[in-house]
């Protein structure tokens, strides 16, 4: 384990930004990839983030923004951490209008307790993280996270319209306001979302918020193969179905939305028993709307749209039940396979099936099993290459599988790793081919953040 050198004036220094209180020794939670911080401090408001960072800044000492923790295995490996900066006191509800349908909220909210304030009136934000217990809406923010809400409203950047956030130097800025229409200038907000934290620690987000449907039904579908599935989806393209989610899931990717049939260790697995039990592409279409709406579908499910027809209908707690194991489906396949490897496929909509079979093929060539979960309408699948048994795979297992992968990929295909065991990041890019604008990057970051001391070492650039 690397440690961050030992230094009694950070501590005092930031002590007397936040109080000593708010400035303590880092849980074991906290440790980014074995490198040990020397404090963790938790400032109540911008002002303090301000000063924390200012200080940080002039002596050029590494600063990692820090929600619930649930993202924080993406990236490359620190070389240090000097300070664990924690939103865990930014919780607050800053402002709310239910009738503008407008919200700003302080980036330590975990997402659960934004849904269930906004469920009291009956309205809702599409932002569904793995684990929305702890997952915080700032968390959410840096990484981009979004889980099955994707396909029917899409990303986070689309309904996020304000945010502020301090620079690496020490300078509150913002973007956007608390309105959908919004003065010209540049679109800071698109901007940190997706950073990882690397140009600006975000303080607080306003929201365009929607109100909550008064019925919602899920239909089931299965298809033996994927060329069964993909003509299927690109049915449902064609027609003039929306539905609010549509969820695809491997046929290996099953028992992490409904679980083994009994209790197991989380290393256990029986890889040869689940492949001949399940082999069925699974598809959830959840559909909001009357009656007669959800009669239309079943039309067009059943029997106009796609060759698999419906196979279950889900209502009620049954319905939220599903959707809230497939928004944590990452989660669970991560706490039954810790040495796993977690990826994010982004494909072209006419893609999905190539890159699906492709990062099957690649599994098997490196003695690997996988599994997949996601929504191809929207480009995006979540992906895991597990070991066939309880040991953790080789390194260069999943080095190779990478690497033939994304030698493979159609163009404009791209895919990320966002968990893997610690050894293996060293053997590979965990971000991918380095991208043309990357230049332009390093001048945006080096703007805002001068010193390069937010998430050093550990994003694109």
């Amino acid at each position: 384990m690397s440690v961050a050198p030992v230094s009694v004036d950070v501590r005092k220094e930031i002590a007397a930004i936040v109080g000593e209180g708010n400035v303590n020794a880092p849980a074991p939670e906290m440790t980014i990839d074995g490198v040990e911080p020397q404090v963790v401090a938790s400032p109540a408001d911008s002002e303090q983030v301000v000063a924390i960072l200012a200080f940080a800044s002039r002596n050029d000492l590494v600063v990692v923004p820090y929600g619930g923790g649930s993202q924080q295995a993406a990236g490359f490996t620190p070389e240090r951490v000097d300070i664990v900066l924690s939103t865990v006191y930014m919780n607050k509800i800053l402002h709310y209008d239910a009738g503008d349908l407008t919200l700003s909220v302080g980036t330590g909210m975990k997402v659960a307790e934004v849904q269930k304030m906004l469920a009291e009136h009956g309205q809702f934000l599409p932002i569904d993280p793995p684990d929305p217990e702890h997952a915080t809406i700032g968390g959410t923010l840096a990484a981009n996270v979004m889980g099955p809400a994707q396909a029917g409203y899409g990303s986070v950047r689309d309904f996020c319209i304000g945010i502020e956030f301090v620079t690496g130097d020490g300078v509150i800025a913002k973007g956007g306001g608390r309105v959908v229409k919004n003065v010209a200038g540049y679109d800071m907000m698109k901007l940190m979302i997706g950073s990882y934290g690397t140009l600006g620690v975000i303080t607080s987000a306003n929201f365009k918020v929607f109100p909550k449907p008064k019925q919602l039904r899920t239909y089931v579908l299965r298809f033996p193969t994927v060329e069964k599935l993909t003509a299927f989806l690109a049915s449902v393209a064609r027609s003039p179905l929306s539905p609010v989610a549509l969820e695809v899931v491997s046929p290996l990717g099953m028992e992490y939305v409904t679980g083994p049939e009994r209790p197991r260790d989380p290393d256990d697995y029986a890889p040869i028993s689940t492949v001949h039990i399940n082999v069925e592409w699974h598809v959830y279409v959840r559909v909001a709307g009357s009656d007669a709406v959800q009669a239309r579908y079943r039309k067009e499910l059943g029997t106009d749209v796609g060759q698999g027809g419906i196979v279950q209908e889900l209502g009620g707690d049954d319905d939220a039940a599903i959707w809230s194991g497939l928004c944590d489906w990452p989660m669970k396949v991560a706490e039954r396979h810790p040495h796993g490897m977690n990826i994010k496929l982004t494909f072209p909509i006419a893609e999905a099936g190539a890159v699906l079979e492709k990062a099957q093929a690649c599994a098997t060539m490196h003695n690997l099993l996988f599994a997949a979960a996601g929504r191809p309408s929207a480009g995006v699948m979540m992906g895991y290459f597990l070991p066939f048994t309880t040991d953790p795979a080789a390194s260069m297992q999943f080095a190779g599988s990478i690497s033939s992968l994304r030698a493979e990929l159609p163009k404009g295909c791209a895919v990320t790793v966002l968990r893997c065991p610690q050894e293996a990041k060293a053997r590979f890019d965990v971000w991918g081919v380095p991208r043309a604008d990357i230049e332009v990057m390093r001048e945006v970051r080096k703007a805002l953040d001068p010193q390069g001391i937010l998430n050093r070492g550990r994003f694109l650039i």
